[in-house]
């Protein structure tokens, strides 16, 4: 039996990069692929004819989470995995709330990814064993929002240009080369961005910045 996939996400490059991940498996086929979350329900108005998507998150115009919901509301036949960059609590509560069947990391080799797909199909819940583990840590403590924590951070308009870029899983080198600046400036860039957030990694930096709607 062939599986009818649909593939979502705003990074062309990240789409074709799982695309020839499925490409191994002669039991995977992609139907099509779109850009935003309202750019696939639009396409599914055509064609529901699909049996899992792959839904990233973080897109402009609609994001997954908003996606997933209206889709399971629509079309309850239809698998979704959360396919993203990131694992915070807040995004995979919100993203089980809204009906997700799965939440997978892109960073997923293909036999883990062509697994999570078929258990998905066959009832289960595809979670990478880090997803799977918040998870359980959720459902004892749901998530909430803390709305002290929104504190008043100051970053540059280039500093928020390169935290956006980064939120959507590019490597510095990819980020240099869609500002037009130089790899050693955007790690400099960086380092600020660090020292202004009070953080450690990319994947903090990028979810203190949202949770104070720096971007």
């Amino acid at each position: 039996m062939i599986i009818r996939i649909a593939i979502v996400d705003d990074n062309t490059f990240l789409i074709k990069a799982v695309e020839e991940k499925l490409s191994f498996f002669e039991d995977l086929e992609v139907r099509f692929t779109a850009m935003n979350g309202k750019d696939v329900l639009e396409k599914l108005e055509e064609n529901n004819n699909i049996d899992l998507i792959l839904m990233d998150i973080e897109m402009p115009v609609m994001n997954g989470i908003e996606a997933t919901e209206l889709a399971k509301q629509k079309y309850p036949h239809i698998k979704i995995i959360m396919l993203t960059v990131f694992d915070n609590d807040e995004n995979i509560f919100n993203a089980i709330k809204a009906g997700a069947d799965g939440y997978l990391l892109k960073e997923i080799n293909a036999g883990d990814l062509h697994s999570g797909i078929l258990e998905t199909l066959n009832g289960g819940a595809a979670m990478n064993p880090s997803i799977a583990l918040k998870t359980l840590k959720l459902l004892r403590n749901p998530f909430v929002e803390d709305k002290q924590e929104k504190e008043e951070l100051k970053l540059t308009s280039r500093e928020v240009d390169v935290l956006e870029q980064l939120s959507k899983g590019l490597s510095y080198n990819a980020v240099a080369e869609n500002l037009i600046l130089s790899t050693g400036t955007i790690r400099k860039h960086i380092e600020n961005i660090y020292r202004k957030l009070q953080v450690h990694n990319k994947l903090e930096a990028v979810q203190k910045a949202k949770r104070n709607n720096i971007i």
